[in-house]
Formats: C-alpha cells, sequence, structure tokens
C-alpha cells in the first residue's frame, strides 16, 4: 500500500459537498464503490502551495476511484484516506474546471468535525492512499 500525508487547515465550505451528498445517484456510487455511506457533508481543508503541487503530480499519475456523473454534472475522483490516524474516509476531487486544487473535500461515515472535536483553522493530518481498492 502505498500512501502519502498531508497537512492542513480546516474550513467552512459553501454547502455544495453536503448538496452533492444529497443526490442519490452520488451516495449510492459512494457507498457501493468505497464501502460506507456517507455523512451528509464533507470536511474542507486548505492545504498549502507546496503540498498543493506534490498532490498534484501524485495525482496526476494514479487511477482514483470514479464518481461517474449524472447529466449536468461534473465527474469526481476519490481516493481513500486516514485522517488524523482515527477515522477512515475518502478525499472528493471534483473534475470541475475551476475546483481550487489547494482543496480537498474529505468524506466518512461521520462527522469529522464532530467526531475530531474541529473547528476552521484547526491543523489536520491526512493520509491518502493509493493502490488496489
Amino acid at each position: 500500500m502505498n500512501s502519502m500525508t498531508l497537512k492542513g487547515e480546516v474550513f467552512s465550505g459553501e454547502g455544495v459537498g453536503a448538496d452533492f451528498l444529497g443526490i442519490s445517484w452520488a451516495r449510492k456510487q459512494i457507498e457501493e464503490k468505497l464501502g460506507f455511506d456517507a455523512y451528509p457533508g464533507t470536511l474542507n481543508i486548505r492545504i498549502p502551495d507546496k503540498e498543493t503541487r506534490l498532490l498534484g503530480k501524485v495525482l496526476k499519475n494514479l487511477e482514483g476511484i470514479e464518481i461517474a456523473p449524472a447529466r449536468g454534472f461534473f465527474r469526481a475522483y476519490c481516493f481513500k484516506t486516514l485522517l488524523m490516524n482515527k477515522v477512515e474516509g475518502a478525499i472528493v476531487i471534483p473534475q470541475k474546471p475551476d475546483y481550487p486544487s489547494n482543496v480537498l473535500e474529505i468524506i466518512a461515515p461521520i462527522s469529522l468535525r464532530k467526531e475530531l472535536s474541529l473547528e476552521d483553522s484547526d491543523e489536520v493530518e491526512i493520509m491518502i492512499i493509493f493502490g488496489k481498492h
């Protein structure tokens, strides 16, 4: 198993992740492909520029777990994660042209903010797991 560990800062999003996770086709694929029913919201993490560039280079050559879109939506790729060495989940990377490359959205079967007592500007460690899913 190959992995990469990043650190980033928690911030509040605009609720778009929660909207996405409320769509039946997205929820179904996440459950089938990732093996869990996602909590209806994402944990937004902003990563530093240096790590953004490194992650971009790594992900460019890897195949993520595809969430195939319904008409009118963008494709997304997921990679399994371990947040703070405690909670398994996945990052969701929307293939939207203007999506910021320094933002990670993490999904899990539980509320990550609540489970890990996280607030905006807290630093978190994310292990991204690559390889066989």
